[in-house]
């Protein structure tokens, strides 16, 4: 189905993948009433999963293209859980973004900006949304981050 935020993805460059499978006993998104709820993506891309600890192996630059990434398989869970069509977005409600980082790295909010920069480029004011961004010592199978949304939807 094509829509005004498949025209956006497509101005941006980007193409969704295929979502991953889930890796322990979840599910890969929940909706209840007029919620979406996608639980947290890791950033796989092209080259596979981004692994690193940020202030050790990876700089807020580098953090926030993996949150990026995170984002692109959260809208990619977002059109599957929607039959498709993502004009069913109402609004992103929520981020949360964990980040594998050193004790004294403090900018977590930069690398979370890689995520929710792109909901807004894709959803407009839509895509305007709360937010938290929290540092963690590891994330599963190694991931430099990992990010969770909540949708309202139509």
């Amino acid at each position: 189905m094509s829509n005004a935020i498949d025209a956006r993805l497509e101005s941006l460059g980007i193409t969704l993948p295929v979502p991953a499978a889930p890796v322990a006993n979840y599910v890969p998104f929940v909706v209840t009433g007029n919620m979406l709820f996608i639980s947290g993506q890791l950033p796989i891309g092209a080259d596979g999963l981004v692994k690193g600890k940020l202030g050790v192996t990876m700089d807020a630059a580098e953090g926030a293209a993996a949150a990026r990434l995170c984002a692109i398989n959260l809208i990619a869970q977002a059109r599957i859980a929607l039959g498709g069509d993502l004009s069913r977005v109402k609004r992103v409600v929520k981020l949360v973004a964990f980040i594998a980082c050193a004790d004294d790295f403090a900018d977590q909010p930069k690398v979370a900006n890689g995520a929710s920069d792109l909901f807004v480029k894709v959803f407009g004011d839509a895509g305007r949304h709360a937010r938290s961004a929290v540092g963690t010592n590891a994330l599963p199978l190694g991931a430099a981050v990992e990010v969770e949304a909540i949708y309202e939807i139509a």
